[in-house]
């Protein structure tokens, strides 16, 4: 088996710059542990009480009706009742930890233990930035925002539909989505999950671009499930579970599960009823193909009970993370934890306070993979330029918490002390000198000047800082190399995909 080898250009035009290659932080502190271990079993057990009591319901899926059947499962009509242990027992051949490959094998990510993935925002149907306000998503901005991801160190994936480019039809932006991803990055991507043929085209162009054979025996793209909570499976995503795992490719199973609204208000119950419904769609995906990557999913928050919204950045939100992330210690499954949620309009102050809430628990619960850590507003109704830009760099500093504190000799700086002695500073001794450059984060938007000097040079808040930042990088970015050949093969396949299927806009 081989994959395509792709040959970096020469010549770079003036400006231009490689993005620095991190693949992913590496967590060197420990977890939070909220709840007991008997509190955890006592999860579990509700958990096997209400999926053999309740159930949950595949519409119109034959096909997954017939393999929980099989496995031993009750299934009367659309409803299938689990019998206390049947998921869990499928479940033993999910790998624990796996790797996604990028294009750029340089840039492939590992999955699971003490590895920490940052992507962005993902499925936000409008965009905003300064200039141009909020408006709905085209194509040109999805290019636009998946550059941005490429050109930052800390965002190790480059996402899935980090806006929706509505200027194209509904059954055919999916091509256009994945073929950005594979041409304007070469980092991890995500397809589509919108109908099961779209996640099969997706597959098809991955295939395209690493090779039937490759692809057949590595995980090369991810795709993000969300059920329809509480306790249905609609085709779209039980069909894209099958499609994806009968690939060997990755489904990432995300409940959609909001306090008040598609859970009861009681964050317990809450986690309970997503953990019961994240192993249903892991191992519907085992059924398929036993082996296949899988991801365990959390997504628990609240909704506003005077208005109905939704609510994010939540205290309540973030304890249920921590519990989330033990649950998937437990069954031994990697974890995708969502990052910087708010419910702002703008990046403002609510904006980040609420952002850091959601990505610190996200963080300390153990996630592995974290989906939405930048862009995100607006309760996921726009993705902003600016916030992207803000939230990246704020990743940074996330990298450098991960990395926890070093108990080395130099770390201990016993030198340091004996040069300068009581009294006198440390600016110019030869530890701080020889640690000059890696001692601190040193945040690229943050503002540290005096107020004088903030002032003389134009008194420019974050966002401003971050607008200007954004159109930098825009000017600076240079597309990672893919082979000619290839791009020929994705075109031609999407050219002819389009040609079968008339337009339609929802």
């Amino acid at each position: 088996m081989t994959r395509p080898v792709c040959r970096r250009r020469a010549h770079r035009p003036a400006g231009a710059i490689s993005p620095q290659i991190i693949t992913s932080a590496r967590r060197n502190i420990p977890t939070y542990d909220l709840i007991s271990t008997e509190g955890l079993e006592q999860i579990e057990a509700r958990s096997e009480q209400f999926l053999q009591q309740i159930g949950v319901r595949f519409v119109e899926d034959p096909e997954a009706l017939r393999l929980f059947h099989e496995a031993g499962a009750e299934v009367q009509g659309d409803r299938v009742r689990f019998p206390p242990g049947l998921l869990r027992k499928a479940l033993e051949t999910a790998p624990k930890t796996f790797r996604q490959h990028a294009r750029n094998p340089e840039r492939t990510i590992d999955l699971g233990g003490k590895n920490v993935v940052f992507g962005p925002g993902y499925g936000m149907p409008f965009v905003s930035d300064l200039d141009g306000g909020r408006r709905y998503g085209t194509i040109r901005d999805f290019e636009n925002l998946t550059k941005l991801v490429y050109m930052s160190p800390w965002l190790h994936h480059s996402g899935g539909t980090t806006c929706e480019p509505t200027d194209l039809p509904v059954n055919k932006r999916h091509l256009d989505m994945v073929y950005a991803h594979l041409k304007w990055s070469d980092k991890p991507f995500m397809g589509s999950v919108t109908a099961p043929e779209r996640a099969k085209d997706s597959i098809e162009m991955a295939r395209l671009a690493f090779g039937a054979d490759f692809v057949d025996q590595n995980c090369v793209i991810m795709a993000n499930i969300n059920m329809n909570s509480p306790l249905v499976f609609d085709y779209a995503m039980s069909g894209a579970i099958r499609n994806y795992a009968a690939a060997n490719q990755c489904p990432v199973i995300v409940p959609f599960v909001l306090g008040g609204a598609t859970a009861p208000v009681s964050m317990i119950a809450a986690v309970t009823q997503a953990y019961s419904e994240v192993l249903v769609g892991c191992a519907l995906a085992q059924l398929v193909r036993p082996g296949a990557p899988v991801v365990f999913g959390n997504f628990v928050t609240t909704v506003d009970l005077k208005s109905g919204s939704p609510s994010f950045g939540t205290p309540e939100s973030a304890l249920a993370s921590y519990v989330a992330g033990q649950l998937a210690r437990r069954v031994g499954l990697p974890i995708r934890c969502s990052g910087a949620f708010t419910s702002s309009k703008v990046p403002d102050g609510q904006a980040m306070m609420e952002s850091v809430t959601a990505l610190h628990a996200a963080v300390l619960s153990g996630a592995n993979f974290v989906l939405q850590s930048a862009g995100w507003l607006e309760g996921a109704l726009t993705m902003s330029y600016e916030k992207l830009v803000m939230d990246a760099d704020y990743l940074g500093a996330m990298h450098r918490f991960l990395s926890g504190l070093s108990l080395d000799d130099e770390a201990f700086a016993m030198d340091a002390f004996a040069e300068v002695g009581p009294g006198g500073h440390f600016f110019g001794c030869g530890h701080t000198m020889r640690n000059y450059e890696t001692a601190f984060y040193d945040a690229e938007l943050s503002d540290t000047q005096s107020f004088e000097t903030w002032s003389e040079r134009g008194s420019a808040d974050s966002v401003r800082r971050a607008n200007r930042k954004w159109k930098e990088d825009l000017q600076r970015y240079e597309a990672p190399p893919l082979d000619a050949a290839i791009d020929e093969s994705l075109r031609d396949f999407m050219d002819c995909k389009k040609a079968t299927l008339p337009d339609l806009w929802h």
